[in-house]
């Protein structure tokens, strides 16, 4: 563990006393949900200037997917829970009652949402971008390579790219809230959420939240009840995996969910049965299991010196001099 992560970590611990105000962009890639209203709430209670920015429908797997130069035109149907009804604009303020004034929805992809609480309303507001980013809570975990699918953390990864200290935020299923948005559950893992900002919050002073070139990756276990803090490593191990499959119908996921007997292809997700070794011990795919995983994300794709090294040496006859 190296000194920025120890850093972090420290952040994450601490119980602050106090905690200044911030401008928060709260999106995700479900829509409407419980989790997102009450971590606005939470949010507003501790006396921050919130904007949600969320997806018309729940858009689970888009990952960094955005629809470019098309026209958003009026709803063909209407929002999750209501967020818009047909004929509503295909990007504003939310229609349901309760919800007009910092809710807004956008008829597009995770990353469209975020786009649009950034650069519209955000700037409208306030003059400049959000002091952080929110991606989440989402409705159901985000670990391991399968996160690349990700809007929930794709968001968190475009903003940061952006410059904004930016954190996606994944809580179990069991957070999956009705049209009254009252799941307590999300009640939770709000508060725990709150308790990461003002502990940024309260370290930071007038610095950005977040060191630069990084965004945090946070997985709530389904039971939060003793749930410790505990930075984790992302990637090294996977819960799941993702592949094509011939007959979609006869897998087992398929047949769990009544599609038995039915002969086409698609993608599954399935468990792995490979048990972790040692060294994945602190992976965010075990701890999230029983305590809450804090992740640090790089957002560069540049590859290191020691590589480009190598591939200077590799490919010295080839590249210009």
């Amino acid at each position: 563990m190296n000194l920025p992560q120890l850093a972090i970590l420290a952040f994450v611990l601490a119980m602050p006393t106090t905690a200044s105000a911030r401008n928060i962009v709260l999106t995700n890639d479900d829509g409407l949900t419980s989790n997102v209203k009450a971590l606005y709430e939470a949010l507003k209670a501790q006396g921050h200037d919130v904007i949600v920015s969320v997806p018309c429908s729940n858009q689970s797997g888009m990952g960094a997917a955005i629809r470019f130069m098309r026209p958003l035109g009026a709803l063909d149907s209407g929002c999750r829970n209501g967020a818009g009804k047909t004929g509503d604009p295909g990007a504003g303020p939310m229609t349901r009652d309760g919800f007009q004034r910092d809710y807004f929805y956008v008829d597009g992809t995770p990353v469209m949402a975020l786009l649009y609480g950034v650069d519209i309303v955000a700037a409208e507001r306030w003059g400049r971008v959000p002091d952080l980013v929110l991606s989440g809570p989402n409705e159901g975990q985000n670990v391991g390579h399968i996160v690349v699918t990700s809007g929930t953390v794709s968001n968190a990864q475009y903003a940061a790219n952006r410059g904004i200290p930016a954190i996606a935020l994944s809580a179990g299923y069991d957070t999956t809230g009705d049209t009254r948005l009252t799941n307590p559950k999300s009640v939770e893992v709000a508060n725990l959420a709150v308790r990461l900002v003002d502990a940024l919050v309260e370290r930071a002073g007038k610095d950005a939240l977040l060191p630069a070139g990084v965004a945090l990756n946070i997985n709530f276990p389904d039971e939060l009840h003793g749930a410790k803090w505990k930075l984790a490593r992302i990637g090294t191990y996977d819960s799941y995996k993702v592949r094509f499959v011939p007959d979609l119908g006869n897998s087992p996921l398929g047949q769990a969910r009544g599609l038995g007997g039915q002969h086409f292809p698609g993608v599954v997700v399935e468990k792995n049965s490979d048990g972790p070794a040692p060294d994945q011990k602190d992976d965010e795919a075990l701890v999230y299991r029983k305590d809450i995983a804090v992740s640090i994300m790089q957002i560069s794709y540049d590859g290191p010196p020691s590589t480009r090294e190598w591939f200077a040496k590799r490919l010295r006859n080839l590249l210009e001099r």
